[in-house]
């Protein structure tokens, strides 16, 4: 199988253009190819799809959205690449189950067709959408998603601020709870920072916003503390996702 992605945190710094962050290497991965944008984590298609047109076309990259193909099941098909852009993980993933779209969609990108997603577009490349951080505006038929790494995604990652008077969940504690009752890998995405895949090489790239940031990325294991990863993450792609096993057998720290 060869697999070529670019998993984006986010799309937009705070202080930068949409893309601005990760243009270098938006370029260098899609080499020059036509690309086929995803526009369905938003509700208007047309005023993305511009946007990425508006951030791409200076650069000599040809954007065309899918929801303007009559066929857009043949439109992946024949893409040379795809940018699946960010939005509501929800939305996303039904829309996609009712396009028939799911399936084309993980073979093209299986059978060798570069892959880029951000926020949404990222979460969907994992096993299923469980690690998500959005609100389930609608209701997919299925949490399954294209499975393109064999560990989930959580895009957004963000670290619990000491200081906050807020006493919620922090998004440790929510990913926790995801391992209490699965057993995967969950690669946390800070700001700024994305996740390069290329055949059997993963590497965590781009630079983590926000001066408490200790790092571009963490990592959450069943029953293990998370820690730190940087630049080499290849050992991720040789995980396994095992979901719903349930809290029994949960490891102590």
């Amino acid at each position: 199988m060869t697999v070529h992605l670019l998993l984006l945190s986010n799309s937009t710094n705070n202080d930068s253009d949409y893309l601005a962050h990760a243009t270098d290497e938006v370029l260098e991965f899609l080499d020059e190819a036509p690309l086929t944008f995803v526009p369905f984590a938003l509700a208007d298609h047309d005023a993305y799809t511009q946007r990425v047109i508006d951030a791409l076309a200076p650069h000599g990259v040809e954007v065309t959205g899918l929801h303007t193909s009559t066929d857009p099941i043949g439109a992946v098909e024949q893409a040379r690449a795809v940018f699946v852009g960010g939005g509501n993980t929800f939305r996303l993933l039904s829309t996609l189950e009712r396009l028939a779209l799911v399936a084309p969609l993980r073979e093209r990108v299986r059978s060798g067709m570069p892959y880029m997603g951000a926020s949404a577009g990222t979460n969907i490349a994992g096993g299923t959408i469980r690690t998500t951080n959005d609100m389930p505006i609608v209701q997919p038929s299925s949490f399954d998603a294209l499975g393109l790494v064999p560990f989930q995604l959580n895009p957004h990652f963000i670290d619990a601020d000491p200081h906050s008077t807020h006493r919620g969940e922090t998004r440790e504690q929510r990913l926790t709870e995801f391992l209490e009752e699965n057993d995967a890998a969950v690669l946390g995405l800070r700001e700024g920072t994305w996740l390069r895949v290329d055949d059997e090489r993963a590497t965590i790239g781009g630079q983590a916003v926000g001066a408490a940031a200790p790092g571009p990325a963490v990592v959450f294991e069943r029953g293990a503390s998370p820690h730190e990863v940087s630049g080499d993450v290849s050992a991720l792609l040789h995980r396994q996702l095992r979901l719903d096993v349930g809290s029994s057998d949960v490891a102590p720290q």
